[in-house]
Order: C-alpha cells, then sequence, then structure tokens
C-alpha cells in the first residue's frame, strides 16, 4: 500500500516572481480579458497518464496509488513528483516587492490566510473554507472548496507564491470522476468535487498515511451537487498561466482531457432549449435554498468566462473542430441571450409595463410570457437614470429582479456584458453603494427576503436571514 511517509517542510517562497502587470487588477483583469491567437502548437511537455478505474468515478493516476478499502478515499502518492512544487514555480516574473510595504493590516489578513493553508505530504494545497478556532463543530468548513480558494489563489498568485495553485490544480483534476455512469448516486463523468479534506489515517506501529476525501455533494448538506466547481477550476487554470507565465500544465494531456469533460457536461444536449446553463438550486455559490434555480446569472457568467477560457486553452490535440465549433456557438449565443434578456434599466422596465402577455409567434415582443405585475414596487425608485443591471435569474413567466453581485462583476469582467453595460451597472453600485455594500462586504443580494416571502423561499432556512 502506497502512503506518503516523507513529510517536505512547508514555507512559501517569498522570493518567487511573477509576470509584471501595472496592478494586481490589470494583471486578473487580463486573464479572461485576452484576445491572444489560439495555441494550436503540440507541446513537448505533454504527458499522458493511465488512470485505474475507482468506486464513485474517482479517477487518480494508476502509477501513484493503490486501491484503497474506503471507496471514497483517495491517497496518492506524489511526495517526490516532479509536478508537485514548493518553491518558485517555472516562467515567474512578478515579484513581491509589495511586501515590504504592506500596512499591519496587510500583514495581518496574510498571517490568517496562511494559518487556513491546508498541507498534503507536507506541501499546500489549499486553503479550509472556514478558519474559526471558536467552531466546535466546523461540518464541512474545515474543507478545501474550489471555489472558495480561488480569491486564496489569486491572493497568492499576485503576490508571487504560484507553488500552492500548482499543486491545487493538480489534486483537483484527479479527484475529478472521469467514468460514465447511470447510477444516480453517482458523480458524472467531468464533475469536479465540491470540497475535500487532506485525513491522517494511522496505519499501526506508529505509521500514518495522507489521504484525500473527495465530497461530490453527497455529503454536503441539502446533498446538492456542484455545477461551479469545474468552471471555477477552468478560470483558475487560465489564471495561473497567464499571472505565472507557466502554461505546461493546460498543455498537458491530462489537463486537456479534464477541460473536455468539463465543456461536455456544460454543452450536453438537454430538454431545454435556452444557451444558458440550467441549474438546481444550492448548485453554486448560493449554496442554500435562495429561489435562484433555473437559469441563474452567476452561473451563466461563470460559464461564458469558462467557454472563453476553454478556447484560448485547448491545443490541437485536446479540441476538436466540432468542440471548437460548439464553444463559438454557445458564446455567441449565451452573450446575446443574456444581454437581451437579463438586462434592466428605466428603459427596460417601461417597456416591462407596456408587455401584452399570451403572445404566440416567433415575433412575440414578450417571449418568456412576463407579466408586468411581477415588477416589485422597490424597483423604479431603486435604479439611477444612468444606471442597470443584470437580474438574478430569468425562466417562463418569471423575472428575478434582484441584484446579485457575483454575477453582475463576473458579467463585468468577462465582458459578458456589453461595455455599456458595463458601465451601467458600475453606476449603480457607486449609487446603491449603502444599499450594496454599507458597513460590510458586499451583500450577496439586494434585497433581502423578508417574512412570509423569506419562509417560503428558503424554506426558513436560518443561514439566508436578514443579514444577507
Amino acid at each position: 500500500k502506497l502512503t506518503c511517509k516523507s513529510k517536505a517542510s512547508f514555507s512559501f517562497n517569498q522570493n518567487s516572481q511573477f509576470h509584471a502587470y501595472p496592478s494586481p487588477f490589470l494583471a486578473f483583469q487580463g486573464v479572461i480579458n485576452n484576445t491572444q491567437k489560439l495555441n494550436c502548437l503540440p507541446s513537448s511537455s505533454f504527458r499522458l497518464h493511465s488512470t485505474v478505474s475507482r468506486p464513485y468515478g474517482v479517477p487518480v493516476e494508476a502509477s501513484a496509488v493503490e486501491t484503497d478499502k474506503n471507496p471514497e478515499r483517495l491517497c496518492v502518492e506524489n511526495c517526490n513528483d516532479e509536478n508537485i512544487v514548493g518553491g518558485e514555480v517555472p516562467g515567474a516574473e512578478y515579484g513581491n516587492s509589495r511586501a515590504s510595504h504592506e500596512s499591519e493590516i496587510d500583514k495581518e489578513a496574510w498571517s490568517l490566510l496562511r494559518d487556513a493553508v491546508v498541507t498534503y505530504c507536507g506541501f499546500p494545497i489549499g486553503t479550509v473554507a472556514s478558519n474559526d478556532p471558536g467552531d466546535k463543530h466546523p461540518l464541512n468548513y474545515d474543507q478545501v472548496f474550489i471555489r472558495d480558494f480561488v480569491p486564496s489563489a489569486l491572493a497568492f498568485l499576485l503576490r508571487g507564491e504560484g507553488e500552492i495553485v500548482k499543486n491545487f490544480l493538480l489534486h483537483t483534476l484527479q479527484l475529478q470522476s472521469t467514468e460514465k455512469t447511470v447510477d444516480c448516486y453517482s458523480p458524472g463523468q467531468g464533475l469536479m468535487p465540491v470540497s475535500f479534506k487532506v485525513r491522517t489515517v494511522p496505519l499501526g506501529d506508529n505509521k500514518f498515511e495522507e489521504v484525500i476525501d473527495p465530497d461530490f455533494g453527497g455529503s454536503a448538506i441539502g446533498r446538492v451537487a456542484p455545477v461551479d466547481s469545474g468552471l471555477w477550476w477552468i478560470i483558475l487554470l487560465r489564471a495561473y498561466g497567464k499571472i505565472s507565465g507557466d502554461y505546461t500544465l493546460q498543455e498537458r494531456e491530462d489537463f486537456q482531457a479534464g477541460i473536455k469533460m468539463i465543456l461536455n457536461l456544460c454543452l450536453a444536449d438537454g430538454f431545454d432549449m435556452f444557451p444558458s446553463l440550467l441549474v438546481t438550486d444550492g448548485s453554486c455559490m448560493i449554496d442554500r435554498k435562495m429561489g435562484v434555480h433555473g437559469h441563474p446569472l452567476e452561473i451563466q457568467a461563470l460559464t461564458y468566462a469558462a467557454l472563453r477560457c476553454s478556447r484560448e486553452m485547448l491545443t490541437v490535440i485536446g479540441c476538436s473542430k466540432n468542440l471548437m465549433t460548439a464553444i463559438n456557438n454557445r458564446l455567441s449565443a449565451l452573450s446575446f441571450h443574456i444581454r437581451e434578456y437579463y438586462w434592466v434599466d428605466l428603459r427596460k422596465t417601461n417597456e416591462i409595463y407596456r408587455y401584452k402577455t399570451e403572445e404566440y409567434s416567433m415575433d412575440a415582443t414578450n417571449k418568456f410570457n412576463i407579466y408586468p405585475e411581477q415588477i416589485p414596487s422597490w424597483l423604479i425608485d431603486w435604479i439611477p437614470e444612468d444606471g442597470g443591471y443584470l437580474i438574478g435569474n430569468l425562466q417562463p413567466a418569471h423575472m428575478d429582479f434582484r441584484f446579485f453581485t457575483l454575477g453582475n462583476l463576473w458579467s463585468l469582467i468577462s465582458s459578458l456584458a456589453t461595455p455599456k453595460q458595463n458601465e451601467a451597472i458600475l453606476k449603480l453600485i457607486e449609487a446603491k453603494w449603502d444599499d450594496i455594500v454599507g458597513h460590510m462586504p458586499l451583500k450577496i443580494c439586494y434585497p433581502a427576503l423578508e417574512n412570509e416571502e423569506w419562509r417560503i423561499v428558503t424554506g426558513s432556512d436560518p443561514k439566508n436571514t436578514l443579514e444577507l
């Protein structure tokens, strides 16, 4: 049985450097809004890893693992793997010269972030979702969540510490489900776990091994599978390459296959005829019941960003002509759909007020049979004259007029919205700063649900209180 016996010392390389950008924001903005020509040249660094089948569809490198009696447990022997890094990332040029000019608040924040780092075989592979020492029952918040690690990963990358991000990408790829299945309780092919936990298991004779337990939603609160994990993973892979200058990961054949499997989930044919992705409630960052089932804006913005990132990363070996055509078609259709039907400003609100209902034809103006009575009373006075935003959800006979922050900001970053719409979104945030920010970080959505509406929509879930 292969075990992780060697314990390498864990330290972040303070001298590692990355490609220089004028500012951290521009460095990240360049990840999505990049117009480079698609790289279709095969790389000599390709390395195909054979995989072994495991229960629940958890793939691991055949050369690195042995099957484990626990089907939900994954043990990877990578302590001496050339891909696992504990120091400088190749191609790094952007340094952390700002570190010497940090304020006390910055130093405290970095200290807290480093305390949240999770190691595997002595190497950093992520940060826990919550690191509250006073919480005696952390549930799954002591695990590494793919979506929650992304902001931490971007902070590490912009600081010049990319080893933790590279290790995270390597290990999460090994956790991806690769087998087709008809079992309703097994993850489908291409699904990324929502989170994973590193456990230390005693072997006897004072020996221990470290194993990684992934969760695909089977143990999560509400038992919902993550729709957004794979999308976040693709975006982070693109960010890692753009900021660090290390493109060897995305060019590897196993990473190309991982990207394709995620895209196959997003582009799969189904009963739905909209270009937007159909998801259930709780399958994204808003992982509690909040009435965002259907086609929530957040998932559409992440899908658009992931498709753009995939188009830049797929190589001639990793993609086919049909896949690239499908990506381009979905990008075009999705951008039109969101810009046209999700956008609301004063002009669009007045247009909805005059909608005729029960229209039947290809030329119908009210294509989703929206009744004007749905427009909430707070909306007209809330939208500034030169502002606007993308609504939270759109379904037949239903428009969710709540302002969801993440979806609107990702639409702006990924250019899903038009430049004019981007400007209007920023003007609205500025005009309604007290409502959206106030005395705390950005709210998830505005306005908060109250009273009977809160009970009906959330199922009286106490996590979704008025503080949201």
